[in-house]
């Protein structure tokens, strides 16, 4: 068997994702472990529950700083960690194009639209305005440029009739949950 890859996972929040993808990489077939959870915000829910688990943690407040600034302190502490890869999971910071560039194949982010329609911000919202039968959730790498990196897979949700942001929001998270853990493992097998 193939020695596990080595992921850092950067959050800003609570973390679901990040708890999905670290029970995930408990599962017998997994091809990754966690060796850290970093945060851009201290207070981050998230940060508390990996630590629970077992797993190093890291936290440093953007506020303050030069975006490169906080990359760089983001990058050492993946580093320092052993990290082959990053995986974005609810990391609200856009990170220089060099971070991008420097960890080109390397690095995915989930998107809660099905790319690449909607990137950005207010998705779900977008997707209802304009009339979708569907939502949905996209897992891609990342480049310089915003959502616009190569989709490695996707998830469609249904819109329903007097959908709310919100209520499509909270469906789509379970998508997600279902979906990340899968395409990283996929994606880091072929790695492999």
């Amino acid at each position: 068997m193939a020695e596990k890859a080595k992921v850092a996972i950067f959050i800003s929040g609570r973390g679901s994702n990040m708890a999905a993808l670290l029970y995930a990489a408990n599962l017998p077939e997994a091809a990754y472990e966690v060796v850290l959870v970093a945060a851009n915000d201290p207070m981050a829910e998230g940060l508390a529950l990996a630590a629970a688990e077992g797993i190093h943690t890291f936290a440093l407040s953007h506020k303050g700083m030069q975006r490169a600034e906080h990359d760089a302190a983001m990058e050492q502490a993946a580093r320092e960690a052993g990290a082959e890869y990053i995986v974005l999971a609810g990391y609200m910071r856009i990170l220089t194009d060099d971070f991008a560039k420097r960890w080109e194949g390397r690095m995915l982010n989930i998107h809660p639209s099905l790319l690449p329609n909607y990137p950005g911000l207010d998705t779900h919202q977008r997707a209802i305005d304009a009339g979708d039968s569907h939502g949905g959730v996209s897992v891609h790498l990342v480049t310089p440029e915003l959502d616009a990196g190569e989709v490695l897979g996707q998830m469609r949700v249904a819109i329903r009739k007097g959908e709310t942001a919100d209520s499509l929001a909270e469906r789509v998270r379970f998508a997600e949950h279902q979906l990340y853990p899968r395409v990283l493992n996929d994606y880091l097998e072929r790695a492999r």
